[in-house]
């Protein structure tokens, strides 16, 4: 993947705490990230249902812990914090769930071992397939979830016998309107490429830049994140085959090799 990217300038539009993995991902191909938030999390207008749910799940109150999205996990932790615990802590007697890498990586730098990752691709629908049977008489899966997530992982669990309590631990809003300049870059061609987090950034990506000129190219993290593209009749370069940062760049450089 070396220098496959060199010239490019490549539009990251969620960063993570840190140094984003893309933007080391896209350096080492030659390329140069443009960090643009598009969407942000916050907390949500009450916390409370959260903060007792988590105090059951301290107490053993639940099997299983699940997340789908890395975002959740600093939100756990703040409200953890908050009540004089850990999350790590909080989840040392329960089995804990991510439906993929970069959410399980997360789970893992917050010093929580993840006992059940679905194989690709990276979605609810594997992670149902994925689900043990209930066994005994701790059936009660926690799952804190953002307040656009699909009903998919609590319907299906529900439907393998198990009693989810699924509560929203983050929302998700628009960030600040992107700075000029990278408007009329992303206008003229200058960023030649996008990658796609999830179907709230592929939203918001046209609702605050609009549609990607003729040759830009679009790449989706997963087929959730890709079925929005396709669904506001967008182009789509790629889809990753790893659900991380560093997996959408290898989806990047091989669309952008084959575009030559």
């Amino acid at each position: 993947m070396t220098g496959a990217l060199t010239g490019w300038r490549v539009l990251v539009p969620r960063p993570v705490a840190g140094v984003s993995p893309a933007v080391v991902a896209l350096a080492a191909a030659g390329a140069t990230a443009e960090v643009v938030p598009l969407i942000e999390t916050v907390p949500p207008a009450d916390s409370s249902q959260l903060d007792d749910v988590l105090l059951a799940l301290g107490a053993g109150w639940y099997r299983w812990l699940v997340l789908t999205s890395a975002a959740a996990v600093p939100v756990l932790a703040a409200r953890a914090d908050a009540a004089g615990r850990t999350l790590a802590d909080l989840t040392r007697e329960v089995s804990v769930a991510a439906v993929g890498p970069g959410t399980a990586r997360a789970l893992r730098d917050a010093g929580i071992e993840v006992d059940l990752t679905p194989p690709t691709p990276s979605t609810a629908q594997s992670l149902v397939a994925a689900w043990p049977a209930p066994r005994g008489d701790r059936t009660r899966v926690l799952f804190p979830r953002g307040d656009l997530a699909a009903p998919t992982l609590a319907d299906g669990l529900r439907t393998r016998g198990w009693q989810v309590d699924d509560v929203v631990a983050y929302r998700t809003v628009p960030a600040s309107p992107p700075p000029d300049d990278v408007r009329a870059a992303w206008t003229d061609g200058a960023i030649g490429a996008a990658l796609l987090t999830s179907a709230s950034t592929v939203r918001e990506l046209v609702a605050q830049l609009g549609a990607p000129p003729s040759g830009t190219l679009l790449v989706a993290i997963g087929p959730t994140t890709a079925a929005e593209v396709h669904k506001l009749g967008l182009p789509l370069a790629a889809t990753a085959t790893t659900q991380t940062m560093t997996g959408l760049v290898e989806a990047l450089s091989a669309a952008a090799q084959e575009s030559r």
